[in-house]
C-alpha cells in the first residue's frame, strides 16, 4: 500500500497539485507539434483612439483616466505600443485592406456593404457617386460590382495554419460567397456574416433574432442560438465561443489563426452589466456610461483569452495582435458635445481627420517584441496582410491581387521602419450619413508631418502639420503653397495610378476634378 500521509498538510497538497498540474499543461503544450507561431488578430469596432487607459499620445488625458482596460494596459506591457496606426474612416474598406493588402482606392470597396448591389450612399444635391464595390470582397471573380482576392486566412489555412472566424465579418453582401467566412479560408465560422453591427447585444433578445428562432434578416447574428434567452451579453458569449474553438484547435497539431472581430463597440451602445453600474456611479451620462461598460467588456474579453494562453502554456508561441477598425463614434448617438470625444484628435468615426482614422495599436509577440516598447511611426491598415504572413513564416505566396501593404516586422523588431519616405493614402468618393468636421467626400494624403484632405464638392483643399497640430485646427493650405502643391500632385498621381474612382458633379454632369488639377 502506498503511504499517502506526507500529502497531509498545504505542503503535502501543493506537491500533489504539482504533480497533477504541469502533465496536464505540457499535454496542452504538446499537442501542437507544429512550433510555428499562433497568431490572433483581435479587431475591434469602432474604437477609438482614446477609448483606454492605454496612453496612445506624449500625455494622459481623461478618456484614458475614464476608461477602463487592464488587460490592454497587460497587453502594452508585454508587447509594443503604435501610436500612429491608421485605419479608413469607416469599417468595410479596413475589413476589406484586412484581408486583401490592398488601399481603398484600389479595392474600391470604399464605403460600408451590406445588401448585394445596393449602394448606401445618401443622396446628395451636388455629387453622383460612383458605382463602388458595393458587394465587397470576394474569393471568385463571378461576382459583379467586388473584388476579387486571394484572402489572408486562405493563405493561412493552406500553409497549415488552422483558422477560426469568431464575430464580426461584414466582408462581402448578403447572398454573396465572402458573406459566409468559411468561403474565405476559414475552418470555424462563430457568428459572422454579411452585416456590419449586431440587431442586440443581449442573450434575452436573441442577438436581434426573432423569438421564432432562426436568422433574422439583416442585423441578427448567427449562430448562437444556445444563448439565445440568456442574460449574457453578446461580447462574453462570442469569448465564450473563441475559447471553445481553441479547445478544438489545440487538438489539431498545428499552429492557429484566430481572427477575433468583435461587434463592440459598434451601436446599439448598450450597457454591460457587469460593468455599467461603475461608470453609472461616476456620474456619466446614460449612453457614456453604456459606452463604457461595452469597452471595459471589451477588453476583459482579451484578458480572457490571455488568461487561457498562459493556461495551457502557449503564451510564448501566441503573438497578439490589436487593433480598431476605424475611429471611434462622435457623430451622433453618444452622450454630450458630438464631435469631441476622440479628443485631442478631431472628430470621430466617417471623418478624414484623425479622430475617424487613428487607432490604438499593441502587438506582443514573445522573444521578437522588447516588452513595454513604443513606435510612433505610422503604419496602415492594409500593413497587417503583408506583416501577418511574415510572422507565421510564409514568404512563397502568391496572390491574384496587388497588394499595397508593407511589413511592419522591422518595426517590431526595431531594425528598420516602413514610414520613412513612404506616404499613406485614404480615398472616400462617397457619402457616410452624420454630418461633422472631416465627414464627406474627401481624399487623404499622409507625408512625413503633413496631411492633405481634398473635399470633391467644392475642390478645396485642406493642409495639416501632424506633430505641430495633431487636433487639425490650423489649415496652413494658404501658407503653404509649396506644400500644398506638393502633396496635392502626390495625391493626384496616385489617385489616377491606381484608377481611383471620383464623383460626378451634378452642376457640369463632368467628374470632379483630381486634387493637383485645381491649383
Amino acid at each position: 500500500m502506498i503511504n499517502l500521509n506526507f500529502l497531509k498538510g498545504p505542503i503535502g497538497w501543493g506537491l500533489l497539485t504539482s504533480a497533477l498540474i504541469v502533465p496536464f499543461f505540457s499535454f496542452s503544450q504538446e499537442l501542437q507539434s507544429d512550433h510555428r507561431p499562433n497568431i490572433i488578430m483581435f479587431l475591434v469596432d469602432d474604437m477609438g483612439w482614446q477609448d483606454t487607459s492605454v496612453p496612445f499620445w506624449k500625455t494622459q488625458t481623461p478618456f484614458n483616466r475614464l476608461y477602463r482596460t487592464p488587460s490592454m494596459e497587460r497587453l502594452a506591457a508585454s508587447g509594443m505600443k503604435f501610436t500612429q496606426a491608421y485605419a479608413c474612416a469607416v469599417c468595410s474598406p479596413s475589413r476589406v485592406s484586412l484581408m486583401s493588402g490592398m488601399n481603398g482606392a484600389r479595392h474600391r470597396v470604399t464605403n460600408w456593404t451590406l445588401k448585394r448591389n445596393v449602394g448606401v450612399d445618401p443622396k446628395d444635391e451636388q455629387l453622383e457617386f460612383p458605382k463602388w464595390n458595393f458587394n465587397g470582397l470576394q474569393p471568385t471573380d463571378s461576382i459583379e460590382q467586388s473584388v476579387q482576392i486571394t484572402p489572408l486566412p486562405q493563405i493561412l489555412h493552406d500553409n497549415g495554419y488552422y483558422t477560426i472566424h469568431c464575430g464580426k465579418a461584414h466582408y462581402g453582401a448578403m447572398n454573396t460567397p465572402a458573406a459566409n467566412p468559411l468561403n474565405l479560408g476559414f475552418d470555424i465560422n462563430i457568428a459572422g456574416h454579411a452585416a456590419g453591427g449586431p440587431g442586440s447585444y443581449l442573450g434575452e433578445e436573441n442577438f436581434g433574432n426573432t423569438p421564432k428562432g432562426g436568422h433574422s434578416l439583416p442585423w441578427g447574428v448567427p449562430g448562437l442560438e444556445k444563448y439565445h434567452g440568456d442574460s449574457i451579453n453578446l461580447t462574453d458569449a462570442l469569448t465564450l465561443e473563441a475559447l471553445n474553438a481553441l479547445d478544438l484547435a489545440l487538438t489539431k497539431n498545428k499552429p492557429f489563426f484566430l481572427y477575433m472581430a468583435h461587434y463592440a463597440v459598434h451601436a446599439p451602445i448598450t450597457s454591460d452589466r457587469r460593468f455599467y453600474p461603475r461608470y453609472k456611479a461616476l456620474g456619466l451620462t446614460e449612453p457614456e456610461a453604456r459606452y463604457a461598460s461595452m469597452v471595459e467588456a471589451m477588453d476583459k474579453s482579451l484578458g480572457d483569452l490571455m488568461n487561457y494562453l498562459d493556461q495551457k502554456r502557449i503564451s510564448e508561441n501566441t503573438i497578439i495582435l490589436f487593433m480598431s477598425d476605424n475611429g471611434g463614434l462622435s457623430a451622433e448617438g453618444r452622450g454630450g458635445e458630438p464631435n469631441i470625444h476622440n479628443l485631442p484628435l478631431n472628430s470621430g468615426k466617417g471623418s478624414a481627420y484623425e479622430g475617424g482614422i487613428r487607432e490604438p495599436m499593441i502587438v506582443k509577440w514573445p522573444g521578437k517584441v522588447k516588452p513595454a516598447s513604443i513606435c510612433n511611426d505610422y503604419l496602415i491598415i492594409e500593413d497587417y496582410f503583408p506583416s501577418i504572413l511574415e510572422m507565421a513564416g510564409i514568404s512563397n505566396y502568391k496572390t491574384i491581387q496587388q497588394v499595397d501593404g508593407k511589413s511592419f516586422v522591422p518595426m517590431l523588431r526595431q531594425t528598420a521602419t516602413t514610414a520613412t519616405n513612404r506616404n499613406l493614402f485614404w480615398h472616400f468618393p462617397n457619402k457616410w450619413g452624420p454630418t461633422g468636421p472631416g465627414i464627406g467626400t474627401t481624399s487623404t494624403v499622409r507625408s512625413g508631418d503633413w496631411k492633405l484632405v481634398y473635399w470633391y464638392k467644392d475642390q478645396r483643399s485642406e493642409l495639416f502639420n501632424i506633430r505641430e497640430d495633431i487636433g487639425e485646427q490650423n489649415n496652413l493650405a494658404v501658407v503653404e503653397p509649396l506644400k500644398l502643391k506638393e502633396l496635392s500632385k502626390l495625391l493626384g498621381d496616385y489617385l489616377r495610378s491606381v484608377n481611383a474612382q471620383r464623383p460626378v458633379l451634378k452642376k457640369t454632369n463632368k467628374l470632379a476634378p483630381w486634387p493637383d488639377e485645381v491649383l
